[in-house]
């Protein structure tokens, strides 16, 4: 299964380079089935950054829930519509399965056979003499099956109508049957099996049945051959007794018409937590799973498949809550965690895994330390974009959340890369303003966190910008979208920091409970703005200052 790195859900520039660094860094280490992903748009600060370092955008993923094709057995026994009851039968036991696959020569799924299903074959249900005695078969499948020596007639591979006939009784008797099927008009159907019996050889022949099978090894006469080419009749000679043979000519009809086509078939991208309770009470062993784009097969599951599946391998970079997760977390399979956020409580594991959380201002500060620890050297796009995530978390070392190490570490990195931090950081916010040239929705969903405290469930945006100028033309419509995420999600209290990096000044939006917005810690201006001079931190000023407002709500209702 693969192995992702990838952060939080509307991932900002710390989650998005912290998991392209650490990947690189787990790829050196060994692990090169190590992927950066995302789990959401890559904001357009983020993206020159990506531009800069000449890296691409890590992958997209939306959902980590394991899928059909992911645990299916691709190794699959399968035979084609086409082979016969013998070689399908060989494939069971072989393999020591009772069903089976079938596909058509592009590799579509057609069905699946059953071991029950081949007596189809072997016995009809109507079980009169006339119905046991008919059956479709092609006579280039029935010399295979015996692997018989055509000296006839060339064999045709088109199935036919066939009707077995023994030749084993007396002349008279035979020659009586002869003529039957001559009045009946299906001599011309039949297949005669005899040994060494000349005489009903000639006259099967003379009559112009389809195919005369001559067992025990015996052989017929030059001038029988003769005729038997210039009549159309095709002549087998092969190694078996009469009733051997019988028996294998049975066995030469194609699976498909014991082809059960009524199953349960699974697409490629269904989820394999859905699948649990949909094939919980299905009757069928075996599911074939198929592209539903072409209907080829991928592979096969059984219901045993689903007991324990193999999950998608995750490493949380710069989140430890499955709030803020990518969807599907809880059925994926956590490897390691590296985070600079609170504890939320909710991420379980089945074994122990690696978990570094830390006080620093950036989770690209500790990917950084972990390449130093390693003694590995960090490609240079890499250390552009660690210093573009703690830039952007610490707002170059000037945010409260700041700490020694976040210093080192920055210092360290720019010296490696031949990076000037002033520069690179005014480049940066310089880059891309979400109130310039995003929607109100784009801007309060580019970095938005979900919470949940007290038993309150809260949104907090973040916009950071160099100045304040559009706040003002975009209050209402933003003020719109957080009224809307609390009607669509349920939220008790959602929240917008927009904040000016070069004042370290943030105003703040809210919506949702009024006991809650009325214990904001925050001065209100004129217009309900709320204003906080000198924050600048979701994580180390607002969301405690929630939290704080969360309790006094609670107190006094």
């Amino acid at each position: 299964m693969p192995l992702y790195v990838i952060g939080h859900k509307n991932p900002d520039t710390d989650a998005i380079c912290a998991a392209i660094g650490y990947a690189d860094l787990l790829q050196k280490q060994g692990k090169t089935e190590a992927l950066a992903a995302r789990c959401g748009k890559v904001p357009a600060r983020t993206a020159w950054v990506l531009e800069q370092a000449g890296m691409e955008k890590p992958l997209l993923l939306d959902d980590v829930c394991s899928s059909a094709e992911m645990i299916c057995r691709k190794d699959v026994v399968q035979v084609n519509e086409n082979d016969t009851f013998l070689h399908a039968y060989q494939m069971m036991l072989s393999n020591g399965v009772r069903n089976i696959p079938v596909v058509t020569s592009e590799g579509k799924l057609c069905g699946l056979l059953k071991y029950l299903d081949l007596l189809q074959l072997l016995m009809p249900a109507n079980t009169d003499a006339a119905s046991v005695r008919r059956m479709s078969a092609s006579p280039v499948k029935v010399a295979a099956t015996l692997e018989a020596e055509s000296c006839g007639a060339a064999l045709s591979d088109e199935e036919e109508q066939i009707v077995m006939l023994v030749g084993a009784s007396s002349v008279e008797t035979v020659m009586s049957r002869f003529a039957d099927a001559t009045e009946r008009g299906d001599v011309g159907s039949y297949v005669v099996l005899c040994g060494d019996r000349p005489i009903v050889q000639r006259e099967a022949i003379s009559n112009g049945v389809r195919m005369l099978v001559v067992t025990g090894g015996f052989g017929v006469a030059d001038d029988l051959l003769a005729m038997a080419k210039e009549r159309g009749v095709f002549v087998l000679r092969c190694k078996q007794d009469t009733a051997t043979a019988a028996k294998l000519i049975r066995c030469s009809r194609m699976v498909r018409h014991a082809l059960d086509n009524n199953i349960v078939r699974l697409l490629a991208d269904d989820s394999v937590k859905d699948l649990r309770t949909q094939l919980a009470h299905q009757q069928q062993d075996l599911f074939p799973v198929i592209n539903p784009g072409d209907n080829s097969l991928m592979g096969v599951i059984s219901k045993s498949d689903l007991i324990d599946p193999p999950r998608i391998r995750l490493v949380l970079v710069d989140h430890n809550e499955y709030s803020q997760a990518v969807e599907g977390v809880e059925e994926a399979e956590v490897m390691e965690v590296i985070d600079h956020h609170r504890l939320a409580g909710d991420l379980v594991s089945r074994e122990p895994i690696r978990y570094l959380n830390e006080p620093v201002g950036s989770s690209c500060t500790l990917v950084a330390r972990e390449y130093r620890y390693a003694g590995i050297d960090i490609p240079r796009g890499v250390v552009l974009c660690l210093i573009a995530g703690m830039v952007s978390d610490t707002l170059n070392l000037t945010s409260p959340t700041t700490t020694d190490l976040d210093r080192e570490i920055l210092a360290w990195l720019c010296e490696t890369g031949g990076v000037d931090a002033a520069q690179f950081t005014r480049d940066f916010f310089a880059s891309g303003s979400l109130l310039a040239h995003n929607t109100a929705m784009e801007a309060v969903n580019a970095d938005r966190k979900v919470f949940e405290e007290n038993g309150a469930r809260v949104s907090i945006s973040h916009v950071e910008e160099s100045g304040l100028e559009l706040f003002a033309s975009r209050r209402d419509e933003l003020d719109a979208v957080l009224d809307d995420l609390i009607a669509e999600k349920r939220y008790n209290l959602a929240l917008l920091i927009v904040t000016d990096i070069t004042s370290h000044h943030s105003v703040l939006l809210a919506s949702g409970d009024d006991h809650i917005i009325d214990s904001l810690p925050f001065e209100r201006d004129g217009d309900g703005v709320f204003q906080g001079p000198g924050v600048v931190s979701r994580k180390k000023q607002v969301f405690p200052a929630v939290c704080q407002a969360l309790r006094v709500a609670a107190a006094h209702r």
